[in-house]
């Protein structure tokens, strides 16, 4: 049987605070369990979906989060290893909102869009 969702917030992971869990929330992930079943790919690409700024950093956070393990632990290869798997996540779901050319080059430089 599943935890109830008091008793099995996402903010108990390591990394994850009020904010990104707000976000998820918004893209429907309630829990810590329903977070690791779905993988840091779908989350954030759900959550990509319902409104989130797609960000490298808050992407490697989720990783580093699912893996119990400080957010800037991730250096090296495994940090260029998910560059390029985020890359590939925000391509495929690229929309009207973030598929301008000023927008790609913002994004390229870290800016991204501001709200």
């Amino acid at each position: 049987m599943p935890l109830p969702e008091e008793d099995d917030p996402v903010t108990a992971l390591r990394n994850i605070g009020p904010a990104m869990a707000a976000e998820m929330a918004r893209a429907g992930i309630m829990t810590a369990s329903a977070l690791r079943a779905l993988g840091a790919d779908a989350a954030y690409g759900a959550m990509i979906k319902t409104g989130t700024r797609p960000h490298f950093i808050g992407y490697y956070v989720l990783h580093m989060a699912l893996q119990g393990r400080p957010w800037n632990d991730c250096k090296g290869p495994e940090k260029a290893a998910l560059r390029a798997s985020f890359d590939a996540l925000k391509a495929g779901l690229s929309t009207p909102l973030h598929d301008s050319a000023i927008e790609r080059l913002l994004d390229e430089i870290g800016t991204g869009r501001h709200r």
